[in-house]
């Protein structure tokens, strides 16, 4: 299973954005975009048109985290621009079959999130759907929030249905992972890693994207 580390732009410095990607360009293996719309969320970020920006600023895929009330309309356009991946939210998406199919032809993968208290039982059937399953280790809106350990017999459980499942599926967790939370994360199953003030906040970021993959990996390496 290899362990991918997304830095969440999330923690940056807004005003220089092409420059704190790149802090991070050699190591992580995807930026975190995390869109919000001030609805689905107490917050607001930033939209497709920064986005956009940001395809043009640096080489690494775009991971994009659509914290959004109507991602039905919008996802879409955010993979027709060149996101990587997108990933939408059970409690927002009204129609999610149809807007995570619609995600995949226009060439990004598809994800589909679930915040802290949304089981995940309910939406196996919709596994071969989905390229990634984002489990919530915070509650979604602000960055820097502390881990919620409550959340990680969710993640085993994931971690149990995808390989049910079978197929390629990412587990990947958000909210509160750190130096002191990445391996409980990996513990449990996760394999894909937002951090954001772990990242940003540290003098190194470089440093600290190697730093949390190398705890990450050696966690995976003891499930065995």
């Amino acid at each position: 299973m290899a362990v991918q580390i997304s830095p969440s732009i999330l923690s940056a410095d807004f005003a220089r954005l092409a420059d704190e990607a790149a802090r991070v360009g050699d190591v992580a293996d995807w930026l975190h975009v995390d869109v919000m719309d001030n609805h689905f969320v107490p917050n607001l970020t930033l939209g497709l048109p920064v986005v956009e920006s940001l395809l043009k600023a640096t080489p690494l895929p775009l991971d994009c985290h659509l914290m959004i009330e109507d991602p039905d309309r919008w996802a879409v356009q955010y993979a027709e621009a060149g996101a990587g991946s997108v990933t939408i939210h059970a409690e927002a998406a009204k129609a999610p079959v149809r807007t995570l199919r619609q995600i995949r032809r226009a060439g990004a993968r598809a994800g589909f999130a679930l915040n802290p208290a949304t089981p995940v039982e309910p939406y196996a059937d919709l596994f071969g759907e989905i390229d990634m399953l984002l489990v919530m280790t915070v509650e979604p809106g602000f960055g820097g929030q502390p881990f919620l350990d409550v959340v990680l017999p969710k993640v085993r459980r994931a971690r149990e249905l995808i390989d049910r499942h079978g197929g390629e599926v990412w587990l990947q967790v958000d909210g509160g992972v750190s130096a002191a939370t990445i391996e409980r994360c990996a513990e449990a199953g996760a394999d894909v890693f937002v951090a954001g003030s772990a990242v940003y906040g540290a003098e190194d970021a470089a440093k600290a994207v190697q730093e949390l993959r190398d705890l990450a990996e050696s966690a995976w390496k003891r499930r065995g």
